[in-house]
């Protein structure tokens, strides 16, 4: 939080760190992520037709990022896998949140932020660290958003 937000994740006044402390109450309160991500596996094998709902939804963003359509076919191909989908549950329903984000990105936001997204998220060139973006990122259009 104070990496992210400076000051603001760090002073008490302004309500954050009290925030940023609580959070991990809510993964309790929606069950582990661990749960959560065996329920949508579940989900897809109970009702293959959600994985169609799902898929539609990505599809809406098809051909406007090579990223994006790359990161839908990988995705959609270890879906269907059932061979220790288990053991592969939070590793899948994370790419499938971050292929969703991307494809709500690509449809809806500015092309700067689609871009850097898919960028770092969805292609290979992500680090592990807050705000590692790839070179020929547009920094500049990113920071016109913020208010002033």
């Amino acid at each position: 939080a104070l990496e992210c937000l400076g000051g603001n994740g760090y002073d008490e006044a302004s309500g954050l760190p009290r925030l940023y402390r609580d959070a991990p109450l809510n993964g309790i309160w929606e069950g582990s992520g661990n749960v959560n991500a065996l329920d949508m596996l579940r989900a897809l094998a109970r009702e293959p037709e959600s994985l169609d709902a799902f898929g539609a939804e990505i599809e809406a963003a098809l051909g406007a990022d090579r990223r994006l359509d790359a990161a839908w076919r990988e995705l959609r191909a270890e879906l269907v896998l059932t061979e220790d989908a288990q053991l592969r549950a939070r590793r899948l329903i994370e790419r499938a949140a971050l292929v969703l984000q991307g494809s709500l990105l690509v449809r809806h936001a500015p092309a700067a932020v689609a871009d850097a997204f898919c960028a770092s998220r969805l292609a290979g060139d992500r680090g592990l660290a807050f705000g590692t973006l790839p070179a020929g990122t547009d920094f500049a259009a990113l920071l016109d958003r913020l208010p002033r």
